[in-house]
């Protein structure tokens, strides 16, 4: 049943947005008392998960929902609309809230962490920009909470307030800052200039009549300036990042700002330039193999690094970029698999980053060299690693099976061998740097033997964060049997289709 069944199709855009804004100012309010507050930020994200599973049961009905808030000029408003990739985006961060709010109840208490109300309330703060901008209904509105979103998570980023948090957040705040201005307001501005309109259109906005130098040029803008898709060389803020609490971490990777900037890629490809124009533009291509190399480069760092979370960071760049790379493809069937690759990413790396957390909040652990025999202490958690790692790496049973196939049928469809290539390599060395954490933790890594075990040497996280990777793994491996919903809704984006160009 419907619990919003009575609300107006457009009071659901402004309840999704306002919901965590809201919860925010409860947080602030009820500070004093952990229990009320943790209390507040749990409902608040279960009420927001049941707003979108209501947009989206609207939308999967065929209806439309649209609202506009102030026009700023003739052709220019604020306003959203809700198309099928913006719902996508809202359940997966929607859903991923709740989860990460449990294990951060376990990981702020359990690491005896200074300032958790600040702490939730911005995370609230996040999660109401990120719902604007999953469904912006232009570019304008897109850009502004796109820089709401990288203000409100500086001081995540910066939560320990030591040297290295702040350098980090520096480092954070230059580059995405830098970025979105130079190169995203200036290509903003210019496809205003060029059509007169910001509006997300079904096949673009673009047409034969503008000159292909100047659009080809607006796409390397457009790349670039939307930095939290960390395309190299602008990737550097996403590792630095790591100075931040775990819960932020898998945040950044997974419910909110890496994800917003991937999805914000692909809405511009599919709804502003429109892939058919893409086809046509001379840097596509260019763009395209510097997505390809931030794969394969990003991928052999993260071998490099013995600190797990660098490890993870690293990943996470070379897994945005499959993302960009499927939106680039300007292929049906690859922008599928881009779509579906920020949900099964997500459930993934979100499971990897828990665990990261949930080693160092027991056993004091960062470094992977450390890990050896950790299975005994740590089996949940350990078993969590390996089904969250098989899932980034794309081998059945796991849900990153279905994005990574998708993509790699689309590269055929395009005729990018290289790509294809590029996307096998890339599995391969995932296999290289993440498998090895698991078997270190289980196996004896002289005779290969399992490592003896027994309940007495158990030392796990605290129970919440045992629930939250535990359900995050769960995901993993329920959407690789059962990734049907989302396959639907993929399929619903005008032009886009699992099926391929036919």
């Amino acid at each position: 049943m419907n619990l919003w069944q009575g609300i107006e199709p457009s009071q659901l855009i402004s309840l999704s947005i306002l919901l965590p804004f809201v919860g925010a100012l409860l947080v602030i309010a009820t500070g004093k008392s952990p229990n009320l507050r943790e209390a507040v930020t749990l409902i608040t994200a279960i009420v927001l998960f049941t707003v979108v599973l209501a947009i989206y049961d609207y939308i999967s009905q065929g209806g439309e929902i649209g609202l506009e808030l102030i026009e700023l000029f003739p052709g220019l408003s604020i306003s959203f609309e809700v198309e099928p990739l913006g719902v996508l985006f809202a359940l997966v961060a929607s859903f991923l809230w709740i989860v990460t709010s449990v294990y951060a109840i376990g990981y702020m208490r359990g690491h005896n962490e200074l300032n958790q109300t600040r702490f939730f309330c911005c995370f609230a703060l996040a999660i109401s920009s990120v719902m604007a901008i999953c469904f912006s209904g232009n570019l304008l509105t897109l850009f502004i909470f796109y820089e709401v979103l990288t203000l409100s998570t500086y001081p995540l980023v910066t939560h320990a307030g030591n040297d290295a948090a702040k350098k980090g957040g520096r480092i954070y705040l230059g580059i995405l800052l830098s970025t979105s201005i130079a190169f995203l307001l200036f290509a903003v501005m210019a496809t205003y200039s060029l059509t007169g309109t910001l509006d997300f259109r079904a096949g673009g906005i673009f047409d034969d009549s503008h000159n292909k130098i100047v659009l080809s040029v607006l796409l390397v803008l457009f790349c670039y300036g939307i930095g939290k898709a960390a395309i190299m060389p602008f990737h550097r803020w996403l590792p630095a990042a790591m100075v931040a609490p775990t819960p932020v971490s898998a945040l950044l990777h997974a419910v909110a700002v890496v994800k917003a900037g991937v999805f914000s890629i692909l809405k511009v490809m599919i709804y502003i330039f429109g892939l058919d124009e893409l086809k046509d533009l001379a840097t596509t291509d260019i763009m395209l193999y510097i997505g390809v190399a931030t794969i394969l480069l990003s991928s052999c760092i993260a071998m490099t690094k013995d600190n797990l979370k660098a490890r993870l960071a690293y990943s996470t760049v070379s897994q945005l970029s499959y993302i960009v790379v499927g939106a680039l493809l300007a292929s049906s069937i690859a922008s599928a698999g881009a779509a579906l690759h920020i949900a099964t990413h997500a459930v993934g790396k979100i499971t990897l980053f828990f665990c990261a957390g949930a080693i160092m909040v027991a056993s004091h652990k960062k470094n992977i060299s450390e890990m050896v025999g950790l299975g005994r202490q740590m089996p949940i958690t350990m078993a969590a690693f390996a089904i969250g790692a098989i899932s980034i790496i794309g081998l059945p049973p796991m849900a990153g099976t279905w994005s990574k196939w998708y993509l790699t049928i689309g590269a055929l469809e395009a005729d990018k061998l290289i790509v294809v290539a590029a996307l096998m390599i890339s599995s391969l060395l995932n296999i290289a740097y993440l498998l090895p954490i698991p078997v270190k933790a289980f196996f004896n890594t002289t005779t290969g033997e399992a490592e003896p075990w027994s309940w007495s040497e158990t030392r796990e996280a605290p129970l919440p964060m045992l629930i939250a990777l535990s359900v995050t793994s769960l995901c993993c491996l329920v959407l690789f049997f059962y990734p049907q919903p989302l396959i639907d809704l993929v399929n619903m984006i005008p032009g886009v289709s699992t099926q391929g160009e036919g």
